[in-house]
């Protein structure tokens, strides 16, 4: 016990030391974590038998580390990319898997196709963990809203594939039957994933101990993965989707305390699992390195073969996302050509009680008007409106593909998936050593360039232009806020001086002598609070209107969740202002 808890600390530390170290070295610290378990692996004898438990990747880290990615994921962009995340997770894990399995049958002999794809699906999938890299680079937001879409659900595909493709050297193949097993799997996943969620919020928003409600929210992305893994689906997927229902609505049913003691505590421990995830696939390199020496492929060979499958992934990745950026920009310049009618549209919407009092069409296929009906027009033309100005405003070009095609990184889901191969997998070592080779030149060649790559690739920014708009945006921004504050009436007992209200704090209102308050001391007391539960309601409807901007999509997320974030402040300041300490 007393060694588990030393190599603990030690893990901790590493951790600790890499996130601050590789950063100023201009290395990721994933790249930095790996490097150290690859030569402790080599150098101290004590690492060398490490073997770690499948299992406990897929279902004992991966589910939180998706589930905290898609709580902080912003959901507008990622509803607006979900068509090119949609094709990069299904339709280019696919293709991916079925040309390595290829690639893999004429390169291992005697492999065969079956195992060749199931060597593909486990090499196939992008890593959330390893797209990390990307987001400590100048790259697009869009590019960012794509990646971390396709690492969040292209699991589903993979593993759903690898396990076809497992059935298939035993029996019959059956294409249908592989395409049946995805859609249970997806639609599982979908149900639970969005119920536990759901329930999630539901039962944490009655909890007002920040302390208690985080804990629960630990339990979470388990809840959600484990029934599902048993009922045959994918846990990973019921994670992700209980992460993005949680992100959605956690703003308007958690108190701001909860929120904020989510974010700090779950950075943390993403910190230490995504640090623990890269530091043990290091570690055991010696103990795979040792296996594959029996097998007849040899460690060199096993090597130039998985050179081989990642130039492949990168140019099968090219080939998909060349003509998938095209379509999306052909698609925002059509979107673009609708621009004048929607505002046209929008600008008749300002006036609601024209269209209410407007009479039926005579063919009597007008809709049921309402003042609810054009409400909800009225949402559906903004949001429109606001995605047309954020394709207009972020195109996609050579740049952007480019990113997207070297930032695609395996990591740890590849290992993980290799070792979860059966023991009577033909040539077993190889292949998991191949996936592993595959996962960490990827993280070198890519997570290690990526940055000087995007960097390099960069347009110049005009930073006038971008002051100016940012400005705009910060005005607009004002603008919101002073009109939904102005929608709460102030009570007549909240009006006092100000001075005076603001000196009734929570030190001139603790202890038991009150004498210092003077014989005033009650109407004070009540002035305080009357003025306080003002300022409370102002932050509620400024943070309902700047959730409701949020799902229309017409601020920059990060501007959004910055003015979220200082209401959140605010509004706990206030709270602890004459609160009683005990």
């Amino acid at each position: 016990m007393t060694e588990l808890l030393i190599v603990m600390v030690v893990a901790l530390v590493v951790i600790a030391g890499a996130t601050l170290v590789g950063p100023r070295l201009g290395v990721a610290s994933p790249l930095v974590l790996v490097a150290i378990g690859v030569v402790s692996s080599l150098v101290v004898p004590a690492f060398s038998a490490v073997e770690i438990d499948p299992e406990l990747i897929l279902l004992g880290i991966l589910p939180p580390l998706l589930y905290s990615a898609a709580v902080s994921l912003p959901t507008m962009n990622f509803r607006r990319e979900f068509g090119a995340i949609s094709g990069l997770s299904v339709a280019l894990v696919v293709g991916t898997s079925l040309i390595l399995g290829v690639f893999f049958m004429l390169v291992i002999p005697g492999l065969g196709f079956a195992w060749g794809v199931a060597l593909g699906a486990i090499i196939s999938p992008t890593d959330a963990v390893a797209a990390s890299i990307v987001k400590q680079t100048p790259v697009s937001k869009r590019v960012v809203a794509m990646l971390d879409g396709e690492s969040l659900l292209n699991d589903a595909t993979a593993l759903t594939l690898l396990r076809a493709a497992i059935v298939a050297t035993a029996a019959s193949f059956s294409f249908w039957g592989v395409v049946a097993s995805f859609t249970y799997s997806v639609i599982v996943a979908l149900l639970i994933g969005g119920a536990v969620g759901w329930l999630n919020l539901e039962v944490r928003k009655r909890i007002t101990d920040p302390t208690v409600n985080t804990a629960l929210s630990f339990t979470v992305p388990f809840i959600a993965a484990i029934p599902t893994e048993l009922l045959g689906a994918s846990g990973l997927v019921a994670a992700v989707v209980a992460g993005l229902v949680t992100g959605v609505r956690a703003a308007r049913v958690l108190s701001p305390q909860n929120r904020l003691s989510d974010s700090q505590n779950w950075r943390m421990i993403e910190l230490v699992l995504e640090g623990g995830i890269f530091l043990l696939m290091g570690l055991q390199i010696s103990s795979i390195l040792t296996d594959v020496e029996n097998d007849d492929a040899g460690i060199k060979a096993s090597l130039l073969i998985a050179v081989g499958a990642l130039v492949i992934t990168v140019l099968v990745r090219a080939a998909f996302v060349a003509p998938l950026l095209a379509v999306l920009s052909r698609r925002s310049l059509r979107h673009a050509k609708m621009k004048p009618r929607m505002e046209v549209i929008q600008e008749r919407l300002n006036t609601p009680q024209e269209i209410l009092d407007a009479p039926e069409h005579p063919s009597g296929l007008t809709p049921t008007k309402s003042a609810r009906y054009v409400n909800r027009v009225t949402s559906l033309v903004t949001r429109s409106l606001a995605d047309i100005e954020y394709f207009l405003r972020e195109p996609l070009g050579w740049r952007e593909g480019t990113t997207v095609v070297w930032a695609g990184m395996r990591g740890a889901i590849t290992v993980a998936a290799a070792q979860s191969l059966p023991t009577d997998t033909p040539l077993r070592s190889t292949l998991v050593l191949i996936a592993f080779a595959v996962a960490a030149m990827s993280l070198l060649v890519q997570g290690g360039t990526i940055g000087a790559v995007v960097r390099r690739i960069a347009p110049k920014v005009d930073q006038a232009a971008e002051d100016e708009r940012a400005t705009a945006e910060r005005t607009r921004l004002f603008a919101l806020l002073k009109a939904s504050a102005a929608t709460v009436p102030k009570p007549a007992s909240a009006v006092g001086d100000e001075g005076e209200i603001a000196a009734v704090n929570g030190d001139q209102l603790d202890g038991d002598d009150h004498s210092t308050a003077g014989e005033d001391y009650a109407p004070r007391r009540a002035r305080f609070e009357a003025k306080k539960q003002h300022h409370l309601a102002v932050i509620g409807a400024q943070r309902t209107a700047l959730l409701d901007a949020r799902d229309n999509g017409i601020f920059d997320a990060d501007v959004l969740e910055n003015a979220l974030d200082n209401l959140d402040a605010t509004q706990i300041t206030l709270e602890m202002r004459g609160k009683p300490t005990t």
